[in-house]
């Protein structure tokens, strides 16, 4: 997942089914990844993770949408704080 950029990972990350893509070029490749692997839209969030300091940052075009999230950083703190649960779950230990 580091080939496309050395010391972070962009990640969709789909808080229903608890997966995520990553490793694409823009969050949006990852988003795509999940859309046809059977997620639904309204469920995925794009963010950032850097395992060296196991840090995460909500700011993606994927999180930008009319009614829902009005930012490309996440708002909704318990959104963010789920977020940040499945990518430490899946990725910490990378």
């Amino acid at each position: 997942m580091l080939q496309a950029h050395r010391f972070y990972i962009k990640t969709a990350v789909d808080l229903r089914r608890h997966v995520l893509a990553g490793g694409g070029e823009m969050h949006s490749d990852c988003e795509t990844v999940l859309l046809e692997s059977g997620s639904q839209q309204i469920d995925i969030w794009g963010a950032s993770w850097i395992g060296s300091s196991q840090e995460v940052f909500y700011e993606s075009m994927v999180n930008l949408r009319p009614h829902q999230n009005c930012s490309m950083q996440i708002l909704d703190p318990k959104v963010r704080e789920r977020v940040q649960s499945i990518i430490h779950h899946l990725l910490g230990g990378i």
